[in-house]
């Protein structure tokens, strides 16, 4: 370490030139992200894909549609408001990639009075190959002044997130780096060392975004990758860095540039690699998960820890070297004062009080743990786009006047029947029409969409017969059957739950004799992706644990710590969860209720366990360092929490601030993620912290540093 330290000094100019090349090339890369970047993330290679396959490959039902929603608006004629769609489907006929056209004035279910809807089928493809074709559809709808023509469905909104979330980052941005510095200034007092955490925080969100634009090539990325590196990057730099600053203000007083800089990185360095270590593990954890937006934001999230602890070592104390004394350059107030007096008193107040305030704090954090009970998940879907966007509300207009009650596609399970002989033959079909009896029979369906509620013969042998006879009757129902295959559209009631429509797919699952089954839809899509993370995620959860207990254990050779630490972690992440249901899904604040999004708990408590853990490390080691020099676990614990309270404050403060300035933006998961961490900081900061950690060090003593059968050595005070 001393090596290490020393060599920051010596190849500083080395030091300097290669982060400036680091920010310069990844930085340009950074710009080209959110031009990569693809769909919500909830891709997962399971059943529900290899049905989709079938579906494209032996059905021809796989391409890609677009929804194109006309209304007359302007009380335009009949005849003149259908010339203006037939205009329209004519001016757009020859996209690249368009496959075909159904038109709403040869299909009579597609057009009412006032509105209709045509379906543009693309060829499956890369989206970015189809964003010529999306643009010219948009620039094309614009000249038509006299009707109103927008354009929804997945491609198009999928363009509309990424353009939503690229607003969102530049909103929370403009409002949280200002108060960020504003925390900073207050923390510091001067400008100048105020400005080297935003600095820092910026370079390696650069950094980290650049870096993580190579991982496309691999991997898709998902939009939602654009909000979280930002996130995590800047709160975790700021943190890291106002943290090492403050120690290095301290010092500088009594050393030279290069010892107070030696010091520093020997106590707040350490701090910060055990603390990040414990951010990336928490986050490695989600790789446990086969979904695409965890993997990405395992990814990503790792990425921007490595680089925010790299500069935290490198390039920090680059700067700092070559500021020195400077750093308290452009004071703005003086931050001494009575400060420390009233951290003092606060700390000898918990130190007098430790079972009132132990008593209390875990009453507030079980009480805020009730929510919790009533949580409803929920995988994000079309809502995620604010709902100013006209791809959502032409999906809306599009839902209310074509989507018959009950026949949603979030209530809809495709199945296909694999038989072992010709579909046609009366045999497979009479086998076919007892499935779909005893489909129909089950209290779950409201519907099922077959080749024979469409032909409306049920009788095997006519059906077969019709099917060896009648082109037209065969051509008509070839999109149902194909072969050995059969399709099924089945409709599920709309007053069952999720957990319940889950369950009933999974025994559904192993119910297709004498047929093999395949199931697909968007009912197979959620159960899949939500059995993949509740039989996954309590992996990622051990390991986070057990690796942070090792962590601990190592970092402050006890035992009872790194148990408390995982204890209080786990009841404040809980605490958190269910404050964020109260404001959600009952719709507090006037906010609309709104399920929870599936990743909000899983991502808070995988990046929020690691995060909190900082502040246990900051505060830890300085008594854990006063207790080596002392012997007394009460004085160590007053110093240890008076020293760090107003740094352990501006972190959080700031944490609360870069994380809580996503609740400003209009995609709802971003605005849960945003607002779940925040509260998670708030608590941890507060509460866990400041309250609860210090009044349990008080009550266990010397106990807390018991490990395997011998504590400490005490000094002599």
């Amino acid at each position: 370490m001393i090596t290490f330290n020393k060599g920051i000094f010596r190849f500083r100019l080395l030091n300097g030139l290669i982060w400036a090349c680091l920010i310069t090339f990844f930085g340009y890369f950074a710009i080209q992200l959110p031009d990569v970047l693809r769909g919500n993330g909830f891709e997962f290679e399971g059943e529900y894909k290899q049905t989709n396959k079938l579906l494209e490959q032996q059905f021809g039902q796989g391409r890609t549609p677009l929804i194109i929603l006309f209304e007359n608006t302007k009380g335009m004629s009949e005849k003149r408001w259908q010339d203006s769609i037939q205009s329209f489907l004519e001016s757009t006929q020859n996209l690249p990639f368009l496959e075909e056209q159904i038109s709403p004035l040869q299909q009579p279910e597609m057009l009412k009075k006032n509105v209709a809807y045509g379906i543009f089928l693309f060829t499956p493809t890369k989206e970015e190959k189809l964003k010529p074709s999306l643009q010219t559809l948009r620039k094309t709808a614009l000249q038509y002044k006299e009707s109103k023509i927008t354009i929804t469905g997945e491609p198009i909104m999928v363009e509309d997130l990424n353009e939503a979330s690229q607003k969102d980052l530049a909103k929370a941005e403009m409002i949280g780096l200002p108060i960020a510095l504003l925390v900073l200034i207050f923390a510091f007092g001067g400008l100048v060392a105020a400005s080297i955490p935003i600095a820092i925080g910026v370079s390696s969100i650069l950094v980290s975004m650049g870096v993580v634009y190579f991982f496309h090539h691999v991997v898709d990325l998902s939009i939602f990758i654009l909000n979280i590196i930002p996130m995590i990057g800047l709160a975790l730099s700021i943190d890291f860095a106002l943290l090492f600053i403050n120690r290095f203000k301290e010092e500088i007083l009594l050393h030279s540039s290069e010892d107070s800089l030696i010091i520093t990185l020997r106590t707040a360095g350490r701090s910060i690699i055990f603390s990040g270590l414990c951010v990336f593990i928490g986050l490695s954890g989600l790789l446990f998960i086969r979904i695409d937006i965890f993997q990405n934001v395992a990814i990503g999230g790792m990425v921007v820890v490595l680089v925010s602890i790299l500069s935290s070592l490198t390039l920090l104390p680059l700067i700092l070297f070559v500021l020195g004394s400077r750093i308290n350059s452009l004071p703005l107030f003086r931050t001494k004062g009575n400060h420390e007096r009233i951290w003092i008193n606060f700390s000898k107040f918990v130190m007098r009080f430790p079972i009132l305030i132990t008593l209390i704090s875990l009453a507030a954090l079980l009480t805020c743990l009730i929510p919790i009970k009533d949580i409803q998940l929920a995988i994000p879907g079309k809502d995620s786009i604010p709902p100013n966007y006209e791809s959502r509300i032409a999906f809306e207009t599009y839902k209310e006047h074509f989507i018959p009650n009950g026949r949603e596609e979030e209530n809809e399970l495709i199945m296909i029947l694999e038989a072992k002989e010709e579909m046609t033959n009366v045999t497979a079909l009479k086998n076919a029409g007892t499935f779909i009896e005893k489909l129909e029979k089950d209290d779950y369906v409201t519907y099922v969409e077959s080749p024979f509620s469409i032909s409306k013969i049920k009788d095997p042998a006519l059906f077969s017969q019709m099917w060896a006879t009648n082109r037209e009757f065969s051509g008509n129902l070839s999109r149902y059957i194909q072969k050995d295959k059969m399709l099924l559209r089945v409709y599920l009631a709309d007053d069952k739950t999720t957990k319940q429509i889950h369950r009933w797919v999974n025994k559904w699952d192993k119910a297709g004799e004498p047929f093999t089954l395949h199931l697909g839809g968007q009912v197979k899509f959620e159960q899949e992706i939500f059995n993949e993370i509740f039989q996954k995620a309590p992996y990622g959860f051990l390991l986070i644990i057990v690796s942070t207990l090792i962590i601990l254990t190592i970092a402050f050779q006890s035992i009872l710590i790194p148990i408390k630490a995982i204890f209080m972690n786990i009841l404040s992440l809980g605490a958190t969860f269910g404050i964020v249901v109260w404001i959600f899904q009952y719709g507090h604040f006037q906010i609309e209720p709104v399920t929870i999004g599936l990743i909000l708990p899983v991502f808070v408590f995988s990046l929020v366990f690691g995060l909190s853990m900082d502040y246990e490390v900051f505060l830890i080691s300085r008594i854990h360092e006063v207790y080596l020099e002392t012997g007394d676990n009460t004085y160590a614990t007053i110093i240890g929490l008076t020293s760090t309270s107003k740094i352990i404050t501006s972190a959080a403060a700031i944490m609360i601030v870069i994380t809580g300035a996503f609740s400003f933006t209009g995609v709802m998961p971003i605005k849960q993620i945003g607002i779940g961490i925040a509260i998670a900081i708030f608590i941890d900061a507060t509460i866990v912290r400041l309250l609860l950690v210090p009044a349990l060090m008080k009550l266990l003593g010397d106990w807390n540093w018991w490990f395997f059968g011998r504590s400490k050595v005490k000094a002599t005070k």
